[in-house]
């Protein structure tokens, strides 16, 4: 008794463990749940019959849990009898043979196919049973004439409106002397003064506009005047060409002095985004002394793949996010759409000019346009399809259509030349019409079903390629 007491912490666990293990032993050795036991070799029927969808050699006539894998069972209502015409592999759908047996490549149990999948009916056509369809979970959707709406989402960023730049340059040798704005981001109204240049030239230029108006004087005294306005007028023509307004060739006259500095105006408002000289500075005829750019109008320039370029039209509204103001939305409509690609990323500039009130887009800003666009050609809407009924390889486009009409659910597949694609859908140019239903579900198995059978699948448009052997080192 001391014994059993001082061992009982220890004794009951192992008890009550061994009686655990013994349970599920014994329901695992329950002879209908043996994973080698075929139902079908019984001659059940398929009606009343549940199977396991990965494991179709697990048969029983009650619901349940497959014992391999634990998936449920699923009801099949038709017959499937022992003496099935065509035993496959699962694991190697390419071993088959008109009797039960094992696979030759990992010794698992065939499993009949009779009467869930057949291949009559043409090279792309594949028939299956009720209870395959439902195995395979094939969903069909109809082919119609639909506005569909797109997204196009494209990034960019704010650029200066290219008509509101303007360029303050030299039109004469000399000398920089003063500058008016003296750092980048100065703004400036219209006609305010900018540089004082000494210029030799222009000095010469001023003192020969004094001594031909002196000219002019003397020669109307004597009554011949008119070369002497001709020669007066030419020097007022070329300090206009050297950048003297009409106001400052009148001044220049009244005030009967050359003036040594002549101050350079701005010929438009804005803000100072280029300065390429400093005081003291020679110039000469062509440098640029200033860039102005007006910023109360900008534009949005945004990058368009051209995959994009079917859904993209002038006049479309595109609205803009701005990164940098958290909540910032604006719109503008498209005005330009270069009609170069860029080599290098194949996108397109797409234009928006909006105006900029308050000053708040700043150039070179990274921001985000989405357009909401519908096809444009087609009156009545295109015909579309599902994305997902589309199994697409690159150079070749396959869908499955459901043949309506027939007593066992049947499928055939087609090559369909796609448009530009709308959101969840593909546009159809061709290879399908209205009224016609597509697999959106279960594209894949059809496909694989008949590739297994060498027929023309979407991996081989040609068919007759034998599957390769997948070994799995004798398991």
């Amino acid at each position: 008794m001391p014994f059993l007491r001082e061992n009982a912490r220890v004794l009951i666990p192992i008890v009550v463990l061994l009686i655990i293990v013994g349970t599920f032993l014994a329901i695992v050795r329950r002879p209908d749940a043996e994973p080698g036991h075929d139902h079908a070799a019984s001659g059940e029927t398929a009606e009343g019959t549940w199977i396991c969808p990965m494991h179709p050699q697990i048969r029983q006539p009650e619901p349940g849990d497959c014992p391999i894998c634990g998936m449920d069972l699923v009801l099949v209502e038709e017959e499937v009898t022992a003496a099935a015409s065509t035993w496959i592999c699962p694991m190697h759908p390419q071993i088959q043979q008109p009797e039960p047996g094992d696979c030759p490549i990992c010794g698992m149990d065939l499993v009949p196919i009779e009467g869930e999948i057949q291949d009559e009916g043409g090279e792309r056509r594949l028939t299956v049973s009720e209870a395959g369809r439902r195995l395979m979970e094939i969903e069909t959707a109809l082919v119609e004439r639909r506005h569909v709406e797109a997204e196009v989402e494209m990034v960019g960023r704010v650029a200066y409106d290219e008509g509101r730049v303007a360029t303050i340059s030299a039109w004469v040798d000399g000398r920089i002397d003063r500058l008016y704005a003296s750092y980048e981001g100065a703004v400036v109204r219209r006609g305010d003064p900018m540089v004082d240049l000494y210029s030799p030239s222009l000095l010469a230029a001023q003192e020969e506009l004094l001594q031909s108006k002196e000219a002019v004087a003397r020669a109307e005294e004597s009554g011949s005047g008119d070369w002497a306005r001709a020669t007066l007028g030419a020097v007022r023509e070329r300090l206009r060409l050297w950048g003297l307004s009409d106001a400052q060739i009148r001044e220049i006259e009244t005030r009967g002095t050359a003036e040594p500095h002549v101050t350079i105006t701005a010929p438009v408002g804005g803000t100072v985004v280029e300065k390429n000289v400093n005081e003291g500075s020679y110039v000469s005829t062509g440098m640029a002394i200033y860039t102005i750019a007006d910023l109360s109008n900008v534009w949005i320039e945004l990058d368009a793949y051209e995959s994009d370029l079917a859904w993209i039209r002038l006049g479309q509204t595109v609205e803009i996010r701005v990164e940098a103001i958290p909540g910032g939305t604006t719109s503008g409509q498209i005005s330009f759409i270069d009609p170069t690609v860029d080599p290098r990323t194949r996108t397109v500039k797409v234009r928006v000019e909006i105006p900029n009130t308050g000053g708040a887009l700043k150039p070179d800003m990274f921001v985000r346009g989405v357009v909401s666009a519908v096809p444009h050609d087609h009156d009545r809407g295109p015909l579309v399809i599902p994305a997902t009924a589309a199994l697409v390889t690159g150079k070749r486009a396959v869908v499955y259509v459901e043949i309506l009409g027939t007593d066992r659910p049947t499928y055939e597949g087609r090559e369909v030349a796609l448009g530009a694609r709308a959101g969840d859908h593909y546009v159809v140019l061709s290879g399908l019409t209205a009224g016609e239903r597509v697999v959106t579900e279960g594209a894949f198995k059809i496909d694989s079903a008949l590739q297994i059978r060498a027929k023309p699948s979407m991996m081989s448009p040609e068919g007759n390629e034998t599957p390769p052997v997948h070994e799995h080192g004798g398991h």
